[in-house]
């Protein structure tokens, strides 16, 4: 089984590649794991976030990423900003109907904003460049 960063380089191209190894060091300086078999992100047993990598043009790929857990409030004494708010509203998961218990989505409030017809999965960042990996990594160090 190729390990993790292989399958990076093995799958994505060199953009893609760069952020989501940017992501994997990310990962590794902050005591966070991928389960390969799974690809879920994963600190002191805990899921953080589900993880797929494919290399498609079509979603999820080439690679996404699904953060899990309650995001309604900014934890106190947690620095989370208003432009971090508004990265984070932008990969809002709005509900596909792809065919899961969730849909037709619900209501769900992101950071005191309500959203309509939302995933069981709040939010996504597919293929996360600069701003959206810096805000991903922010929301996994908020659920460690």
């Amino acid at each position: 089984m190729k390990s993790f960063e292989e399958k990076i380089v093995s799958t994505l191209n060199e953009a893609s590649q760069k952020n989501a190894l940017d992501l994997v060091a990310f990962l590794k300086a902050n005591d966070m794991t991928v389960d390969e078999a799974h690809s879920q992100i994963i600190c002191e047993g805990k899921t953080l976030a589900y993880m797929h990598v494919d290399g498609s043009a079509e979603m999820p790929g080439p690679w996404s990423v699904w953060p899990v857990g309650d995001f309604s409030i900014v934890p106190q004494d947690y620095d989370f900003d208003e432009s971090m708010k508004e990265i984070a509203w932008a990969h809002i998961n709005i509900c596909g109907k792809c065919g899961q218990s969730c849909a037709p989505g619900s209501n769900k409030t992101l950071f005191g904003k309500e959203f309509e017809g939302v995933c069981g999965s709040v939010m996504v960042f597919t293929d996360p460049r600069e701003d959206g990996l810096t805000c991903l990594q922010r929301l996994l160090l908020m659920k460690v």
